[in-house]
């Protein structure tokens, strides 16, 4: 008998809370249809992003808590958790046409191959929604919603536009590259054949002057997106997306530049010899006998490569309007060691007795560390 009490003093308690959680259901019912034509008006009267977010998540912060307090199958929570995806339906509606605007109309590329000014715009409400989605409650019950969906449906396009204006302005051929400092002695001269070398095909170094120019830009955009990121545990996977995308870019800006300066001393089209001359399952051929890498061939090759290096004024890349100090800093260094990298395979290609080049040191006159200090690395 005494063991029974406390089981049905139990039960009748459970029926109290029953029966008021019946009772407070009936009291919300009559607050939910006006409620919930009055948040569909604030949807519908196209609110900005930062308010259509911060009312999705007020909507589920109470969704969770009603629920908690009331259960989940109450009118007061049903309506809660239904418009809360009627409202993060609408901030993901804005932030798709927000994209699909600057894809349908991208910016031209300013001359300094800064970012545009929609860049700019969409980090500074990134910002602001970041610092919203720091500061919202959470309930015992949930957490915070994942914001890699709202960084991919506001940055994506973002960077999609700037593709898109980098290939435009690659394609028109209105390049904007950086800087080279020509030695005022060859323009003094008349035209030999190593300055010959170094100044046929026009054609092509404009177009790679347009490459370098849309790489330039590109990177520049990413970085104006990556930087006010620093620090943003909740950014930090989409920071690492944009390091690596920056890294990928200044390594193909940083290759093309090499391979451009030479082709203009001819020496690119037959670094393949050079490499091939130390592969062990190669036909050996000595490469003095080869017509590419003869010796008179060669000559001229590193002359003009000899006039790029130690002229007066060097006419390596300086990256100017990369905007990014630190970047810029490391493509021209990345520079100066491949292209010491490749004099290096040259040079010793050349010095192999086994190449039969019958007065190396007349043709190679300059040992890799000379060429290194003179590149400053």
């Amino acid at each position: 008998m005494a063991n029974q009490l406390p089981k049905k003093l139990e039960n009748n308690m459970g029926k109290t809370e029953s029966d008021l959680t019946f009772v407070l259901d009936r009291i919300f019912e009559g607050v939910c249809r006006p409620f919930k034509v009055r948040v569909e008006q604030v949807l519908q009267s196209q609110p900005s992003l930062i308010i259509a977010y911060k009312l999705s998540n007020t909507l589920e912060f109470y969704g969770y808590t009603i629920s908690d307090l009331l259960g989940g199958d109450t009118s007061l929570s049903n309506t809660l958790w239904v418009l809360k995806d009627a409202a993060q339906k609408s901030f993901f509606d804005m932030l798709k046409g927000r994209g699909e605007k600057l894809l349908r109309y991208p910016p031209l590329v300013a001359v300094d191959l800064s970012p545009p000014q929609a860049v700019r715009e969409g980090v500074s409400v990134l910002l602001e929604i970041i610092e919203t989605h720091n500061g919202m409650m959470v309930p015992v019950s949930g957490k915070k919603p994942d914001f890699g969906p709202v960084l991919s449906a506001l940055l994506d396009p973002i960077i999609q536009m700037c593709e898109q204006a980098a290939e435009a302005h690659k394609a028109k051929g209105a390049g904007h590259v950086s800087r080279r400092r020509m030695s005022s002695e060859s323009a003094q001269t008349n035209k030999s054949s190593v300055d010959a070398l170094l100044s046929h095909s026009s054609s092509a170094l404009s177009s790679q002057n347009r490459e370098t120019a849309s790489k330039i830009f590109l990177i520049n955009c990413l970085c104006a997106i990556q930087q006010p990121l620093y620090g943003h545990e909740i950014a930090a996977e989409y920071e690492q997306k944009l390091a690596a995308m920056i890294e990928n870019h200044t390594r193909a800006l940083v290759e093309k530049e090499v391979d451009a300066i030479l082709k203009r001393c001819g020496l690119s089209q037959r670094m393949y010899h050079f490499g091939n001359a130390f592969n062990k399952e190669a036909n050996k051929i000595p490469l003095s006998e080869i017509e590419a890498t003869s010796p008179a061939s060669l000559s001229e090759c590193l002359r003009g490569f000899f006039g790029l290096i130690l002229g007066s004024e060097t006419s390596l890349p300086e990256f100017e309007q990369v905007q990014v100090p630190k970047l810029r800093s490391e493509a021209c260094i990345n520079v100066a060691r491949m292209l010491a990298e490749a004099y290096e395979l040259i040079y010793f290609a050349i010095m192999d007795p086994k190449n039969g080049y019958p007065d190396p040191k007349s043709l190679a006159r300059h040992p890799p560390d000379q060429i290194r200090t003179i590149l400053g690395i």
